[in-house]
C-alpha cells in the first residue's frame, strides 16, 4: 500500500480512537449519573424542563443505552489498532458499529432539534470522515493494484 492511503488509514485510525474515547467515557458518565443529568448531557434541553422523578425504568432504558455508548467506543478503539494495521475487516467492522450508532444520533437527536454540536454532532463528523476516508484509502489501493 502507497504511503498516502496507509497515512490515510492512520488518520481514519485516530479518529476513531478520538470518537472511541469520547463514546466510552460517554458511556461511563450516563451509566453513573442519574436519569435528569443523563438526560441533560445528552439532549439540548434546558434543566428546567427535565427536572423530574423518572420511573426507575427510565434511568433502566438510559443506562443501557450507556452501555451501547461504552461497548461501541471500546470496539471503535480496538477496531482502531487494526485500521492502523490496515486490516479490511476491522475497516468494515468499525464503519458498522460506529457508523449506524451515529446515524441513530442524527436521525434522533440531531434531526429531533435536541443535537449538542459537541460531543454529539461533531463526534457524527468525526466518524463519518474516518469512514470516508477507510474506505477512500482501501479501495484506491486496491485499484491502483489491479
Amino acid at each position: 500500500m502507497e504511503n498516502k492511503y496507509a497515512l490515510a488509514l492512520k488518520v481514519s485510525a485516530i479518529l476513531w480512537i478520538v470518537w472511541g474515547i469520547v463514546y466510552l467515557l460517554a458511556g461511563i458518565v450516563t451509566i453513573g449519573v442519574d436519569a435528569t443529568t443523563g438526560f441533560q448531557g445528552i439532549a439540548a434541553v434546558g434543566p428546567e424542563e427535565l427536572v423530574a422523578d423518572y420511573h426507575p425504568a427510565v434511568e433502566a432504558v438510559l443506562n443501557q443505552h450507556g452501555w451501547n455508548l461504552l461497548w461501541a467506543g471500546a470496539v471503535t478503539i480496538v477496531g482502531a489498532v487494526f485500521i492502523w494495521r490496515q486490516n479490511i475487516t476491522a475497516i468494515w467492522v468499525t464503519a458498522l458499529v460506529g457508523g449506524l450508532v451515529d446515524v441513530g444520533y442524527l436521525v434522533f437527536i440531531d434531526l429531533g432539534g435536541f443535537g449538542i454540536f459537541f460531543p454529539g454532532t461533531s463526534m457524527t463528523i468525526v466518524s463519518a470522515s474516518a469512514i470516508v476516508l477507510s474506505f477512500w484509502a482501501w479501495f484506491a489501493s486496491r485499484s491502483e493494484q489491479s
